[in-house]
C-alpha cells in the first residue's frame, strides 16, 4: 500500500515518532538515553502547544502504522525563523521517495506562512538528508562540536531563506 501523509497528530504518533529516532539514531551513531529523551520531551512539549496556524505536524503512515514525520515549529518563526523538526524515515521506507513527500508537505507550509526562513539542526555524516535539504534551498550556516544529543558530534546548522525551492 502507498504510505499516506496525515497532517496532525494521532494517538501514539509521539511514542511511534520517538522510537524510530532511538533506533535509528543508536545503530547509526551511538545515540542512547539523553537523545531518547530529549526528543520525547521536546515533542511532547511541541504537541501540547501546538497551534494549527503556526504550526505543522505531518505523520507518513503505512498500514495505519506511523513509518515517518516531520515538524514546523512555527512559534517563533517571524523572529528567529520556523524550526524544522523530528525529521524521521523508518528504514522500511527510506530511498522510496517518502522523505522527499514529507519535506515537500513541511516547506509547503512553510511558503503558504510566507515565513521568512526555516533552520534546522543535524549532524555531520548524514550525506542523504543533507542532499535532500540542499535540494529544498537549505545552506549550511554554521557547524560546531556539540553534545546537544549525548555523543558529541559536528552538529550543523542549515538555513532556508524565503520561498526556496
Amino acid at each position: 500500500m502507498t504510505p499516506l501523509i496525515h497532517k496532525g497528530y494521532l494517538p501514539t504518533a509521539i511514542g511511534r515518532v520517538v522510537e524510530l529516532h532511538a533506533h535509528i539514531y543508536s545503530v547509526l551513531v551511538g545515540f542512547g538515553l539523553p537523545f531518547e529523551a530529549k526528543v520525547a520531551r521536546e515533542l511532547a512539549e511541541f504537541c501540547e502547544r501546538y497551534d494549527d496556524d503556526r504550526d505543522g505536524f505531518w505523520l507518513l503512515l503505512q498500514d495505519g502504522v506511523v513509518e515517518g514525520a516531520i515538524a514546523i515549529d512555527g512559534a517563533h518563526a517571524q523572529q528567529s525563523g520556523a524550526h524544522l523538526r523530528w525529521f524521521i524515515v523508518s528504514d522500511k521506507l527510506r530511498g522510496t521517495g517518502a522523505g522527499t513527500a514529507l519535506l515537500t508537505a513541511a516547506m509547503d507550509f512553510c511558503d503558504s506562512r510566507q515565513y521568512p526562513r526555516v533552520y534546522l539542526w543535524t549532524f555531520d555524516g548524514l550525506s542523504a538528508a543533507r542532499h535532500l535539504y540542499e535540494k529544498f534551498g537549505f545552506v549550511l550556516e554554521h557547524q560546531q562540536l556539540g553534545k546537544q544529543w549525548g555523543n558529541e558530534v559536528c552538529e550543523q546548522r542549515f538555513e532556508r531563506q524565503g520561498l526556496g525551492r
